[in-house]
């Protein structure tokens, strides 16, 4: 049976994987288009204060653990989906209403007391209750904070769009109220509504199913309990009571009846009869064992990282180790350094010792001079003259009066003695040339203290010789060290956005990490690139695109008889009343649906790539049909080979280190 499912992309792809293991194809067409916001400024600090915090939607358990690292703070879920959902997410303390929002105001009644604190409600930015209404009679304060937006397409999706032209549904899933009114609202705008006739609408309550009853649906039922376990049950229920699921060689099946069906259906109320699901691990086992592989190996690498080294752990959690760089040791620089402080030492010294030398030898000349030059000294003066000699020289001066004497001659006058050194003179010139006997053995002295320093510098060129080789071997081992480091991290990320990818799920926290690494590195900057148009969002996962393809061809094969003549469009008529089409990798041919069933084939093989060729193959008439699901299985097929790249890319650093 198909099963149109119209819940975001992401809600969209858990529960096709749910139809696919009970035997049905599901078609997914969302209708909202899920962006997580910014929380705002007060918003830690008011869930630090908070009691305990209300989840109305999986989505907010999801906006929650983006905007927030607490996972102790006690959770109150509305039903038992977002309450796996933050399980899942690492909250330990969490509670289930079962049900809807008013069954959430009376868990909160139940267990919670008013006095213990306020309440924290993370919704979108649309709200079906407002708690804080809802509460404040009983006592509770409760701030809402809108950390997602579930934005509204614009126009049906093209996969419904096809599949209810081509009248290839059994059922059409609705699991909010605002979903059922804007389904309704595009379906008419669309004109696709006189369609619908021979599909099933399931709502998960009744409130999500009174919008429904203004298109014509064949039958409203709405889920005796508003879980989505309900709604499968409801749908197994459907396919139990006579519709059948697609055949090998069949989109969907025809019914004459279909055109009969009340405009005004009914809401079923009835209690389901137990149903007998089918079960089995096929395509979508395989990969639910897959991505279960990568979270255990995930969770060993976790439960290790205390015991990888620090620069593994900075790495893991994006904080790239950038050693300390050594130092440039410039050897030639360090020899002419020393050689000309030896030479400016050597040169001042000696200009000292020059002036100093200068000096004295100019003073020793001075004195030489001076003591040459000096006069001889005078004689002495005559002593005093005694009394008795100058009685005596009075009678002589008597005796010469006499006329017979002669007077006597005078003595002779006494020579000039010649002058002696002064002693202070003498002592100078010793004093002076002590001097210049106590430069010339300093300067001696300085130049053996100049050959000194030669060979120590010498010797500080061996060890700046030997320090450079030590520093280049340690750097040595801390770049390939550290070049290990990031190639073990690189595959712990390439791993983790590939199971993103094999998932469906948006990668821009994982791919957060990569962008320390990418820093450095080209090739890694071409990864991150390349992946990041994909990242809030992510990308269309194998499995989706596989439940995709019957509606698109379905389409594709009308929009192609469309185009061809009267007896082919009859043809073409026939064969849409019986809903027949050749499938299989052997069908040959460049017909439209020779490729289609090559193309189908491929994906369920897993060859993408070669499907989206083989529709794009195909003629221009098809292009609405096959425009959106081609999108899409390019945009995998991108990330894809983004991803492939950066394994690759980890591998070659791993194998640089060794």
């Amino acid at each position: 049976m198909r099963v149109l499912i119209t819940r975001p992309e992401r809600e969209a792809t858990t529960l096709a994987a749910a139809l696919g293991e009970r035997g049905h194809a599901p078609v997914i067409a969302p209708l909202f288009h899920l962006q997580i916001l910014r929380p705002p400024a007060g918003f830690s600090a008011a869930l630090s204060a908070a009691q305990a915090v209300l989840l109305t939607s999986a989505n907010g358990a999801r906006a929650l653990a983006e905007a927030s690292d607490q996972r102790g703070r006690p959770i109150l879920a509305v039903g038992d989906t977002t309450a796996s959902t933050a399980e899942g997410l690492g909250f330990s303390a969490v509670a289930s209403a079962s049900g809807d929002g008013l069954a959430l105001a009376d868990l909160v009644r139940e267990k919670l007391d008013p006095k213990s604190g306020p309440l924290v409600h993370v919704s979108g930015a649309d709200i079906a209750l407002d708690f804080a209404e809802a509460l404040k009679p009983d006592g509770f304060e409760v701030r809402r904070f809108a950390l997602y937006d579930a934005r509204k397409e614009t126009a049906l999706p093209d996969s419904a769009r096809a599949a209810i032209e081509g009248r290839a549904l059994d059922a059409a899933t609705f699991f909010s109220p605002r979903a059922a009114d804007l389904f309704v609202r595009l379906v008419q705008e669309a004109g696709v509504s006189s369609a619908l006739t021979g599909v099933t609408a399931i709502a998960i309550s009744p409130t999500a199913a009174a919008p429904l009853k203004t298109l014509p649906f064949k039958t409203v039922v709405a889920a005796t309990r508003p879980t989505r376990q309900a709604v499968l049950d409801e749908i197994d229920r459907l396919a139990a009571t006579g519709v059948e699921g697609p055949s090998t060689m069949s989109d969907t099946p025809s019914s004459p009846d279909r055109a009969s069906a009340d405009p005004e259906p009914p809401i079923a109320s009835t209690a389901p009869p137990p149903v007998q699901t089918r079960r089995g691990i096929g395509v979508v086992g395989a990969f639910f064992t897959g991505i279960v592989s990568s979270c255990l190996v995930l969770a060993g690498a976790l439960v290790s990282l205390p015991y990888w080294p620090a620069e593994i752990r900075n790495l893991w959690r994006g904080e790239a180790a950038v050693p300390a760089p050594t130092p440039a040791l410039d050897l030639q620089a360090v020899r002419q350094d020393a050689a000309a402080a030896a030479t400016a030492t050597v040169t001042a010294a000696r200009a000292e010792m020059m002036v100093k030398l200068d000096d004295l030898e100019k003073r020793l000349r001075a004195l030489s001079t001076t003591v040459a030059e000096r006069p001889a000294a005078a004689p002495s003066p005559p002593s005093a003259p005694d009394p008795a000699i100058a009685e005596l020289r009075r009678k002589v001066e008597a005796l010469e009066s006499r006329p017979a004497s002669a007077p006597a001659p005078d003595p002779a006058p006494p020579a000039a003695s010649v002058a002696a050194p002064n002693p202070d003179q003498e002592r100078e010139i010793s004093t002076l040339k002590l001097e210049i006997a106590t430069l010339r053995n300093a300067l001696q002295s300085l130049d053996q203290a100049v050959s000194g320093q030669r060979d120590q510098a010498k010797v500080l060129a061996d060890a700046v010789d030997k320090a450079r080789s030590e520093a280049s071997a340690r750097g040595a081992g801390e770049q390939k060290a550290l070049a290990a480091a990031n190639a073990s991290a690189v595959i712990g990320i390439a791993a983790r956005l590939n199971a993103a990818l094999d998932s469906g799920l948006p990668f821009a926290a994982d791919l957060k990490l990569l962008a320390p690494l990418a820093q450095s590195d080209a090739k890694l900057g071409e990864v991150v690139t390349a992946l990041q148009p994909y990242a809030q969002s992510g990308v269309s996962s194998r499995a989706a695109l596989a439940a995709a393809f019957p509606a698109m061809a379905k389409a594709a094969l009308a929009d192609d008889v469309a185009d061809d003549s009267f007896g082919e469009r009859l043809m073409g008529k026939v064969r849409n009343l019986v809903s027949l089409r050749r499938v299989g990798a052997d069908v040959q041919g460049d017909s439209v649906e020779a490729k289609l069933a090559r193309a189908e084939a491929a994906v369920e093989a897993g060859d993408l790539g070669k499907a989206a060729e083989l529709v794009k193959s195909m003629p221009p008439q098809t292009a609405r049909a096959t425009t959106g699901w081609l999108s899409r299985a390019e945009d995998h097929l991108a990330a894809k080979r983004a991803i492939d790249q950066l394994a690759a890319q980890a591998v070659a650093l791993l194998g640089a280190t060794r």
